[in-house]
């Protein structure tokens, strides 16, 4: 089944950019859910935002 919500929104390039700029044993960490949650919501979910910490600034990101 697919949800038509998904196939029809687009992900943030910044953030998608920012994603594939983190070290790989950070982006191995990063669960389908969060990496997804990231790219298309306006909050960080607090789970992924504790593996990113050290790599966001105030521009990129925000505490969710």
């Amino acid at each position: 089944m697919t949800d038509p919500d998904k196939t029809t929104r687009k992900p943030n390039p910044d953030r998608v950019a920012f994603l594939r700029s983190l070290p790989v044993e950070v982006k191995e960490q990063i669960t389908g859910d969060e990496a997804e949650a990231f790219m298309f919501a306006t909050e960080i979910p607090q789970s992924l935002y504790e593996k990113i910490k050290d790599y966001i600034t105030e521009d990129e990101g925000e505490k969710g």
